[in-house]
């Protein structure tokens, strides 16, 4: 029987859709369609970034539209046409993949001890219940989150204020991980829906944290303090400094976002102290940090650098450009001929992405033409950045579980500091990448592999980080939970949990 085509307006284009359902990864696969099958294909086009001798390539994905899905406590007769809002079950089984694992292993271990009391017994019982109504209530909500993007993208502004409302009564900042994730995405769609009308033409915006609140900063320092995201790139980028500055005397570091604005200069204090343990014969003579930024807190960072180097030994001279990176200039970064300089970008270069690549390969052409020893980029590893705004959703959505549920392991549910994370610092990234279009959307994250282009077409090399090891014991050391992982990918090195990249460390030469 073949299905009834859906016609829809999806962020002002027309498409011919049936049934949409994008898979949580947002890869879509190709599958012969038949009558008896159990999953139906639509064909949608979209454009390639790329163009060619001025013709724009096409291309089609292939998304996948069950015809049944066996939710908990129904059938599949039960429901007489589904909609994209309705097909999360690839989704749902990888979410919730680790559960059977564990019950697997629990009824063997109760069986090798042969079996326990009647109360255990019954205790067990009591928590497969509450599992099984917890995994009901979380299907139950992923289903509306989902119903609610599609009605945002297809601009139902009626239907989508229904389960709005729905979902704020469901998704609770101190509920379960994915429950408090979820309130982080409904307050995405809620400004998304909020901003349907065209604005007009908007003025680029600062990076999130050049404008940040006393609650967003606070945040940010918990992340920093809190999770090993921004840490290990600091590590890894000190590291690969550090060599690349062996046995030279005049030693530059152009920092790019001037470590995020964190207070006090961390990433800068460590390398200040390793260049000042060196022995004598490898004394640094000076080091020249300049930062680049719009945080008004970057000139007093420098000046307590320097006081913080003097009383170490490290002459050390800085030098502010206040700027955000798309009206950055060549001549605004001063070179001197006998220093050895090094770039440092953390959580920065992905903001100045944009639907064209002008603006970026403009900022990497200037890096290029310092003639830098070593760039070191730390960025998010996932892409956030897709022409529609239902795959861009659905990517997010996974991405940003992982997080919350390496949260939800490393602190208590009712925890001030989780919560202020979890709402003032992530949930800013969810609602920009959710809510925001054109210059108003910052946070382009991209994955590993789309980075590895953009720097070849710019003229960057790879160079391997070979520092695995140090990696895995920097992770031991500072005893980040379990759950963590860090591999090694093409050279770069890939900070995870449980499999679910995070963030990955380059390294780059011209």
């Amino acid at each position: 029987m073949a299905l009834p085509p859906y016609s829809g307006e999806i962020d002002g284009e027309n498409l011919p859709l049936v049934g949409l359902d994008v898979c949580a990864y947002g890869c879509y696969h190709h599958q012969h369609i038949s009558e008896d099958s159990s999953c139906a294909l639509v064909v949608v086009p979209f454009r390639d970034e790329t163009i060619r001798d001025k013709k724009r390539v096409k291309r089609t994905v292939c998304i996948p539209m069950y015809k049944s899905i066996d939710w908990p406590r129904s059938s599949r007769n039960s429901i007489s046409k589904l909609h994209f809002r309705d097909h999360i079950r690839t989704y749902t089984q990888k979410y919730f993949a680790a559960e059977p694992v564990e019950e697997a292993w629990e009824d063997a271990k109760s069986s090798e001890s042969g079996g326990g009391q009647d109360q255990d017994q019954d205790q067990d019982q009591d928590q497969d219940q509450d599992q099984d109504h917890d995994h009901e209530d979380g299907v139950r909500l992923v289903q509306h989150l989902i119903a609610c993007a599609e009605a945002v993208a297809c601009r139902d502004k009626s239907h989508a204020s229904i389960l709005l409302s729905e979902l704020k009564a469901n998704a609770l900042v101190f509920g379960s991980s994915f429950q408090r994730v979820a309130s982080c995405f409904v307050q995405g769609l809620t400004e998304r829906l909020s901003l349907i009308q065209p604005m007009g033409a908007m003025p680029p915006m600062m990076n999130i944290m050049d404008a940040a609140s006393e609650e967003m900063e606070e945040a940010f320092r918990l992340v920093y303090d809190l999770c090993p995201h921004i840490q290990l790139g600091h590590f890894v980028a000190n590291s690969t400094v550090l060599e690349a500055f062996e046995g030279e005397s005049f030693v530059h570091v152009v920092d790019l976002g001037m470590s995020l604005g964190l207070r006090h200069g961390h990433q800068w204090r460590g390398l200040i102290q390793s260049l000042s343990n060196r022995a004598d014969g490898e004394h640094v003579r000076r080091l020249r940090i300049t930062g680049v930024g719009l945080c008004d807190r970057l000139q007093s960072i420098g000046d307590e650098l320097s006081v913080y180097a003097n009383n170490l030994g490290v002459n050390m001279e800085f030098s502010l450009v206040k700027k955000n990176l798309e009206n950055l200039k060549a001549e605004d970064i001063e070179v001197r001929k006998e220093e050895v300089l090094v770039v440092n970008s953390i959580l920065q270069l992905h903001c100045v992405v944009k639907e064209s690549r002008g603006a970026l390969n403009s900022v990497l052409q200037i890096i290029n033409g310092l003639g830098p020893k070593v760039m070191v980029m730390v960025e998010q590893d996932s892409s956030h950045n897709g022409p529609f705004f239902l795959g861009r959703f659905m990517e997010s959505l996974h991405y940003y579980s992982a997080i919350f549920d390496s949260l939800d392991v490393m602190l208590p549910k009712y925890d001030t500091k989780r919560a202020k994370m979890e709402q003032f610092y992530f949930a800013e990234e969810i609602k920009n990448i959710v809510s925001c279009e054109g210059p108003l959307r910052m946070e382009r994250h991209e994955r590993v592999d789309q980075w590895r282009r953009r720097m070849s077409r710019a003229g960057f090399q790879a160079q391997p980080i070979k520092m695995l090891a140090q990696a895995k014991h920097w992770l031991l050391k500072n005893n980040i939970c379990d759950g963590y992982t860090v591999v090694e990918e093409k050279g770069c090195l890939v900070l995870g949990w449980k499999s679910r990249p995070i963030v990955a460390v380059s390294t780059w030469k011209c």
